[in-house]
């Protein structure tokens, strides 16, 4: 394969990182979601639904970093070309798609973060507490948490339209998309 045949290593390792970070997180967020704090407690005790709401933070954090650092390698190093070339209506989709996703994974965490700071609840990485962005308001947390899981939905949608596109370029028109993310030579 030619260098400029699929994005740099560290790229395409950061890309598959992400994914597997964000499925979990909006598999925990979901289950949050869907739940609440006491339905979750009475279904999962204790132990369990605090070790679900670390995860999820920790995830948020972790997808924050790892996005950080995608932004970084995409910036620095070249973008491959496509082969062959997307028509118009699929470069304005996937280029779409992909700035809402690299915009909605940067800002979810930080809106998760000053949801839960401003919430009066502690902001942790793994068992570390982070400092707040934001001190107490409770009515400010509720619409900032509301705003979280919109964008979650969001995220979601945008997660099925990527998956679709992969699975179009690679089942359908058979072309040379997914080795540009593919981890393996």
């Amino acid at each position: 394969m030619h260098e400029l045949d699929h994005y740099i290593y560290p790229h395409r390792l950061l890309h598959w990182l992400v994914a597997g970070a964000v499925l979990l997180s909006l598999a925990s967020g979901l289950t949050l979601g869907f739940l609440g704090f006491d339905r979750t407690l009475e279904l999962l005790g204790n132990t369990l639904t605090n070790l679900l709401y670390t995860s999820h933070k920790t995830l948020g954090v972790v997808i924050l970093l790892l996005m950080t650092l995608r932004i970084i390698t995409r910036l620095a190093f070249v973008v491959p070309d496509h082969e062959p070339p997307l028509n118009a209506f699929e470069r304005i989709v996937s280029t779409s798609v992909h700035h809402l996703l690299y915009l909605a994974l940067v800002v979810m965490p930080l809106i998760g973060w000053a949801a839960t700071a401003s919430g009066g609840f502690p902001v942790e990485f793994f068992h570390w507490h982070l400092p707040d962005l934001i001190g107490e308001h409770p009515e400010l947390s509720e619409q900032l948490f509301m705003w979280h899981e919109r964008l979650g939905w969001v995220i979601l949608g945008l997660v099925v339209l990527h998956v679709a596109g992969a699975l179009f370029h690679w089942k359908i028109k058979r072309d040379n998309v997914m080795k540009r993310m593919s981890l393996f030579d």
